[in-house]
């Protein structure tokens, strides 16, 4: 039998060590290392294993593998182009964010194209697999599933001729192996279920979509070392309350990454929204003041967001800042800046900011739409109904520009907003029709918006000047 060693491997980084620390040495996390037993190889194993030539990379044959379709047309294209043999997903997401919907979905999709599916679940019986499938309307003679908590009852069919050509494996964390010491969802137990899996599948030519449960902080469980497995990172997220959730696609090998999809949860299942662009702006009021739209972008989908805020009297002694969809200490710095290139002073009011929607962001555009809420507030003046707005802006007052800015001015332009309010310079070959003025500074932008109006309510409102 080969031999066993202990070692220490970290929960959080999945570091390496042959002793017990109290901080782990790779990411600084304190008590995050748990004790593993692995196998250790005596000399001579790989090579009697049968390992690979080594070979010059140009004599190296080609990949035959061809991509298929998930049967949604635009997952395939943020996958890259569809799901490819051998390769493996993780998708990760807070419990009940619909998951396990998403991917049964999917899987009735693939098996009503003719190719062979099995979803292997570790949290589910048949019954309630089944229950699910009927309601979802994706029930078919190539959708098969497996109940266990055994990574070793998959194994077989793996290996065997019949392997399937998607496996879904709901989730990592369920699932335990004899090749590895303790319970399942332990550092060992992820990794050595995670790494057989991904071995067989490429040798089957199977792909492998392996749900990951997430921690509080909203990282995904397990050690950092099954990101890096895996070709393809997936986050399914969204707030419960809502029924939009965001699929976005972290890593990927095959295609671009920090793409972006919007679902909505229905009774059947999640449905594509198919142009989110003005779907997270609801029912707005534009007569109400303290409410700003930014053409917001993730990967290469432009979208409008609201952005509002609420400047208050403050009846403390230290006045609140709260922030809800990004980092409040962005708050922080806006108001630090507006305060000392604007002259304002915040330090009887109270400022409370929000993404409509329950969305999360964290572009970098969204600044100069927090800025115009918040000084809308604080003026207690609506800004134009068809104002929009995007730029960072930096300690100076600068108003810098943003990645992507041809995409958001098409798409502001083809939803018919006007004015804009964007930074300069913005290149532009001559005669380009895109090209267009912009502002330079927050007194630029004050100046623009709030002049004539600021002017006429200071006398009688409580607003800064």
């Amino acid at each position: 039998m080969a031999k066993q060693k202990d070692v220490f491997i970290c929960s959080a980084c999945g570091a390496k060590s042959l002793q017990w620390r109290g901080q782990c040495s790779g990411c600084g996390a304190w008590n995050t290392l748990e004790a593993v037993t692995l196998p250790q190889a005596g000399p001579g194993r790989a090579a009697a294993s049968g390992g690979s030539a080594i070979m010059p990379l140009k004599d190296a044959p080609d990949s035959e593998a061809r991509a298929f379709s998930t049967g949604l047309a635009a997952l395939d294209r943020v996958l890259g182009n569809g799901l490819v043999p051998g390769a493996s997903v993780l998708i990760g997401g807070e419990p009940g964010i619909g998951k396990s919907t998403l991917l049964l979905q999917l899987a009735g999709a693939v098996a009503a194209t003719g190719r062979n599916v099995l979803y292997l679940s570790g949290e589910e019986s048949l019954p309630q697999i089944k229950a699910r499938a009927e309601r979802l309307g994706v029930l078919h003679d190539s959708l098969h599933a497996l109940s266990t908590s055994r990574a070793d009852d998959v194994y077989p069919v793996l290996e065997g001729p019949a392997a399937p050509d998607l496996l879904i494996v709901d989730s990592v964390q369920t699932l335990a192996t004899s090749a590895a010491e303790g319970l399942p969802g332990n550092v060992g137990q992820v990794r050595a279920v995670a790494l057989e899996i991904s071995e067989l599948a490429r040798k089957s030519m199977t792909s492998v979509l392996f749900v990951g449960h997430v921690t509080k902080d909203g990282a995904i469980a397990g050690p950092k070392l099954l990101e890096h497995m895996v070709d393809t990172v997936i986050s399914l997220e969204g707030d419960r309350q809502q029924i939009f959730r965001l699929l976005r696609v972290l890593k990927n090998r095959f295609g671009p990454n920090q793409e972006l999809l919007v679902f909505q949860m229905q009774g059947q299942g999640m449905a594509l929204v198919e142009d989110p662009s003005t779907y997270f702006l609801g029912a707005r009021d534009a007569s109400l003041s303290g409410a700003a739209v930014v053409m917001a972008i993730e990967g290469q989908r432009p979208f409008a967001v609201e952005v509002q805020a609420l400047a208050t009297k403050t009846f403390l002694a230290i006045p609140r800042r709260a922030a809800l969809g990004f980092d409040v200490n962005r708050l922080h710095l806006i108001l630090a800046v507006l305060e000392k290139r604007l002259k304002l002073s915040f330090a009887q009011l109270d400022i409370y900011t929000k993404i409509g929607g329950g969305l999360r962001m964290q572009d970098p555009g969204m600044d100069l739409a927090l800025v115009a809420a918040i000084l809308s507030s604080v003026y207690d003046i609506p800004l134009p109904e068809r104002a929009l707005f995007w730029g960072e802006v930096d300690l100076n007052g600068q108003i810098r520009p943003v990645n992507g800015h041809s995409l958001r001015l098409d798409q502001a332009r083809r939803l018919g907003y006007t004015p804009l309010y964007f930074p300069q310079p913005v290149e532009g070959k001559p005669g380009d029709s895109r090209k267009a003025e912009g502002l330079k500074t927050l007194s630029e932008l004050q100046n623009a918006v709030f002049g004539q109006e600021r002017r006429k309510t200071r006398s009688t409102s409580n607003a800064p000047s």
